[in-house]
């Protein structure tokens, strides 16, 4: 079923005490539609300069991602810099250049409005709203956002809040927006603006997702290594969001299933830097892990 997903093509340079490149192909848009095609089509929306390479294209084609919504603007790809210490759960950020992204204004090609699932990835709320008003009858709308918004478009942001069925954001983004220390008071007050669902991204400590009845935490994969943490949240909402799409299910099971394939695209996202390994990836390899996954969490006692 048709995924669409709103976000930021970029090159990423980035160092970690593991190794350093300089300008791979990066952005939330391009993590989380190639971690979904692992399950679904994907529709990206998104904008690249003029300096943007055919190999960068023909590598998202290959993943049957839908590129009508890649626009090509004049000027210079959106650019992110950013350093990681041996704490590999947050990223110093060296240089920042928006260029075309700046004047991002998202337009939906024919017959993306149709699209039954869509993820807002981390742009500015007023655009996620615009995008809300081109679709139509969406079956699930998730959203991401980050700390600069919600210090500083925090209206904006609670208007958009209002119409997401499901928001992915990190521990202290979850703190921030609710004004609340505790994290499961702060999951409350998020809950009460608009969302049916809240999932915590916790880095390595793993994710915990709450409703208004339940909560349902899950691990982190323990990886021998892991080399660059950069687009692994992107990565897990793309292996979430792709698995409920094919599933086309959205109970509160198939949903805690969906967070485990969203760890798992996650976990291997981070084994290399930029796209490396998911470019090598196959499906039975993430099967594998799943089943791995599931032995991981199993606390049934033995007959």
């Amino acid at each position: 079923m048709s995924l669409l997903v709103v976000g930021s093509v970029a090159f990423d340079s980035v160092a970690t005490p593991f190794g350093q490149v300089e300008e791979v192909l990066g952005g939330s848009g391009t993590f989380f539609s190639t971690a979904a095609s692992f399950f679904t089509d994907v529709q990206l929306v998104a904008v690249v300069g003029e300096d943007f390479p055919d190999e960068h294209r023909r590598f998202l084609a290959s993943r049957e991602i839908d590129l009508r919504g890649l626009r090509t603007a004049p000027g210079r790809t959106f650019r992110w810099k950013g350093r990681y210490g041996f704490d590999l759960n947050e990223a110093q950020t060296l240089d920042t250049q928006l260029n075309v992204f700046e004047t991002f204004r998202p337009e939906l090609p024919a017959g993306y409005e149709d699209a039954e699932y869509v993820f807002l990835a981390n742009i500015d709320p007023e655009l996620q709203m615009d995008v809300l008003k081109q679709v139509k009858r969406p079956r699930l709308v998730a959203c991401d956002t980050m700390n600069f918004w919600i210090s500083g478009k925090r209206e904006a942001l609670l208007k958009t809040l209002r119409h997401v069925d499901l928001l992915v954001i990190n521990e202290g983004e979850t703190r921030q927006l609710a004004g609340e220390a505790n994290l499961v008071k702060a999951a409350r007050a998020v809950l009460a603006m608009g969302p049916k669902t809240l999932v915590v991204k916790r880095g390595e400590y793993g994710v915990i997702m709450f409703t208004e009845h339940s909560i349902f935490t899950a691990p982190a994969y323990p990886l021998e290594t892991v080399f660059d943490p950069t687009g692994a949240g992107d990565t897990f909402a793309g292996g979430f969001m792709g698995y409920l799409a094919s599933t086309r299910n959205l109970a509160d099971a198939n949903i805690r299933q969906a967070i485990i394939f969203g760890s798992i695209m996650a976990s291997f996202n981070v084994e290399d830097f930029s796209l490396n390994r998911l470019k090598t990836l196959d499906i039975e390899q993430v099967h594998e892990r799943f089943r791995q996954f599931r032995l991981l969490t199993d606390f049934s006692p033995e007959d």
